[in-house]
Formats: C-alpha cells, structure tokens, sequence
C-alpha cells in the first residue's frame, strides 16, 4: 500500500476547508449537511471525517482560520480595518454570514457556546491589546472603558456581517464605518 505523504494530507485538508467554506456560504450551518459537504467538497464522508471529527469541528477550523487572520490585522491596524476588509473583499468572509444562525446556536448549545468561544478568543485578545496600545497612545477616547468600546466594535462588526448578507451598498457601509472610526477616536 503506497504510503500518503504529509503534502497530499494538507492538500486533502485544504480541499475539505474551501469546499467547507463554500458549503457553508451557499446553505448556512444548519442546512450544511454532510450529503451537502460531500457534494461540494468533492469527498465520501469517511474522507471528510478522517481530518475532521465532526461538522463542529470542520467549522470550528474555519472559524479558527478567518480569526487568526483577522487577528493578525486587528493586532497590526484594528478591528475597524478587519470591517473594511470585509468590504474590501466580502467574498472571502462570505460563510460569515453563518453568524447569524450561529447566534442562535450560541443561546442554545452550551457545548458549542464553549467551542465557539476558545476559537474566537484570539480576535478578541488582538482587539482588546490594540485598544489598550491605542488608548495608551492617546488615540482613544479616554473617557469609555476600552471594554465597552471593544463592546460597541463587536457589535458593528455583528451588524456588518448581517448588512453584507443582506446585500446592502457598501458605499453606505463604507461610510458607516468611518463614522465608527471617528467615534472611536480621541478628539486630541
């Protein structure tokens, strides 16, 4: 039997995660069933599953994904440039649209209320370090907690993620986020 070598398990691995993705998008969490995973992605469930040990997982990765990379751009430049990039390029978030059914599952499922939790704890840390260096250097307002505005961007990007699913103008959107910006900002 030949044997697999670790280039041919990431490759499989990253198939799985872009027809995921994709699966995602087009039917929601919910209706992401795994005969849908396995049309889409192009793989027999026993395939899917070797990488992955359920559909939580399989999206718990994706989510783990997309907050590592948003992270990284909260870290550097904020959590309202992760917004604009959202704008800039709404087809590579376009499974976050799952939120909105995630918000649900998140009152209901305890067991996926915590999973949810440890995958977007990284977003959260970043934000919450960029508000403090930001606060620090006087470009914050001083006079809210940086939890409550931290509070008030997760929210903003909460309506975001909705408002670009339902296809709203993302000159609109685009301004909107330049209101939140100045907000935000120390009047200094």
């Amino acid at each position: 039997m030949p044997r697999v070598t670790e280039d041919h398990l990431a490759a499989r691995r990253r198939q799985i995660l872009d027809g995921a993705r994709r699966c995602f998008a087009q039917y929601g969490y919910e209706s992401a069933t795994v005969r849908r995973l396995e049309q889409t992605i192009g793989l027999s469930r026993g395939a899917i599953f070797h990488h992955f040990r359920d559909k939580d997982t399989l999206f718990f990765e994706l989510a783990r994904e997309d907050a590592e990379r948003m992270a990284e751009v909260a870290s550097k430049e904020g959590l309202i440039q992760v917004m604009r990039d959202l704008l800039a390029a709404p087809e590579q978030f376009d499974w976050l649209t799952t939120r909105l059914e995630i918000a649900r599952k998140l009152r209901n499922d305890p067991g996926f209320r915590q999973g949810w939790a440890e995958r977007s704890a990284e977003l959260s840390d970043a934000t919450t370090e960029r508000l403090r260096r930001q606060k620090q250097a006087g470009r914050l307002r001083a006079d809210v907690p940086s939890n409550v505005v931290h509070t008030y961007l997760d929210l903003v990007l909460d309506g975001l993620v909705a408002r670009l699913a339902t296809g709203d103008d993302p000159n609109t959107l685009r301004a909107v986020l330049d209101l939140v910006e100045a907000s935000v900002r120390s009047s200094d």
